[in-house]
């Protein structure tokens, strides 16, 4: 079978921690195993390209994993005592490489155990991300380290230091027991929505979004989703990164200065993504308890069935925030519910409920743009300055920054007109 690049790219993904979990449930060691599997993906990525995919590539992975991970128990000198726990610990059949069709292990399929272990709730969440973009994803670290530019040492300190975590925590490799699975699964889309959101609204750098990084979010959500097809929350996460990521083509201009939602032209959007996230949303919310991610997927439906911004249902909007925030006690959901009551009451609502947000929020760009946005709105333009100049002075992100600052320079420019007008 022969495949392009990108196709082997994709199946390396999709087969990555399946061969983790083969190896980390034969060995019991988490740390090595993924190592090995790293570099079986390494070789494949450079072999099936030109001579084909085998027959059976999950079981060509699992076995030159194992070979590299027997090669460096025995090679790595600190791992000797490991290697002769393996070594007792193994019946002698199992202490060569499995056959490639191997049905034990060709039955099981360990991604939702491996997805569970890398979002570990003992580790921070960039340590996750991390960790999740590797065993998961199946990425390099080189190719994570691209992705939050940071240097290649770096991020693999971090993954390291994510892996010694893990072994410390004395975590087995199983599915947490069912007490444990709500807060575990809590972690994993926690990671997931990180991953996404990173991908989607770059926080720091030179772009917008990092494509790469929000179509492997929706990649393993896709994932989690076929693994737990009866969580509501997993599909409500699924479509929200679906109906969020189908405006990507329109978000930014051919400079890659960022479009407001209100500006965007809505025939770019992704109609494919927005029936499937709409679809996905409309099972979940049918079937009865309602978690924040369907909430947010439902938000985002809204927005993305409006013909235009004044063509939206703000109403329905503002009162998805309202449930919204009396699940959760984030002030980001409390400031765009402000946003969507200014659309429905007029920005001196908005106004007055930002006003409780100033404190918990003076250190963020996004409280300054709103409150710049809602002034702007309610005709104070001087305000609407200082708050643009205010949020370009704190967000880390080039374009978001350069954005604000013309924002900032268009309403200074309109102030001064209206002023001499007045003359």
């Amino acid at each position: 079978m022969t495949l392009g690049g990108q196709a082997v790219d994709d199946l390396l993904r999709e087969l990555a921690p399946q061969v983790v979990g083969v190896l980390t449930r034969r060995f019991g060691d988490f740390d090595t195993a993924e190592d090995a599997v790293q570099e079986s993906l390494l070789d494949a990525a450079a072999q099936w390209p030109e001579q084909g995919v085998p027959g059976n590539p999950r079981g060509w992975l699992i076995q030159v994993a194992y070979r590299r991970m027997i090669e460096q128990l025995r090679n790595e000198q600190a791992r000797r005592h490991r290697e002769e726990l393996v070594a007792a610990r193994a019946p002698a059949d199992r202490q060569a490489a499995p056959p490639a069709d191997d049905a034990y292990e060709m039955d099981r399929d360990d991604t939702l155990v491996t997805l569970f272990l890398c979002c570990h709730p003992a580790l921070t969440p960039a340590s996750a991300i991390a960790l999740t973009l590797r065993s998961v994803g199946g990425l390099t670290t080189a190719e994570i380290a691209r992705a939050f530019m940071v240097p290649e040492t770096t991020m693999a300190q971090r993954i390291s230091r994510a892996k010694q975590r893990i072994k410390a925590s004395g975590v087995p490799f199983r599915m947490p027991a069912p007490e444990e699975r709500p807060g575990r699964l809590r972690s994993v889309l926690h990671v997931l929505y990180l991953i996404f959101n990173e991908g989607y609204a770059s926080s720091t750098g030179p772009d917008l979004q990092r494509v790469e990084l929000s179509r492997e979010a929706i990649r393993l959500a896709r994932m989690a989703h076929r693994l737990l097809p009866g969580d509501c929350e997993v599909a409500g996460l699924l479509a929200l990164m679906l109906l969020t990521d189908a405006r990507r083509p329109a978000r930014t201009d051919a400079h890659g200065t960022p479009i407001p939602l209100a500006e965007q032209d809505r025939s770019l959007w992704d109609g494919k993504a927005i029936a499937e996230g709409v679809e996905l949303i409309t099972g979940t919310l049918a079937k009865g308890s309602v978690g924040p991610y369907q909430l947010q997927a439902a938000i985002a439906a809204v927005h993305d069935e409006g013909a235009s911004a004044e063509e939206t249902d703000w109403p329905q909007i503002l009162a998805l925030y309202g449930l919204l925030e009396r699940m959760s006690d984030n002030p980001m959901v409390s400031l765009n519910r402000a946003v969507a009551a200014a659309m429905v009451h007029g920005p001196a609502t908005g106004l007055h409920l930002l006003d409780g947000l100033a404190e918990r929020l003076s250190d963020h760009h996004r409280f300054y743009a709103t409150r710049a946005h809602l002034r702007e709105m309610a005709g104070d333009r001087r305000g609407a300055v200082d708050d643009y100049r205010a949020a370009a002075g704190r967000t880390t992100s080039i374009p978001e920054r350069d954005y604000l600052t013309t924002r900032a320079a268009q309403t200074a420019a309109a102030q001064t007109a209206a002023a001499d007008e007045q003359r």
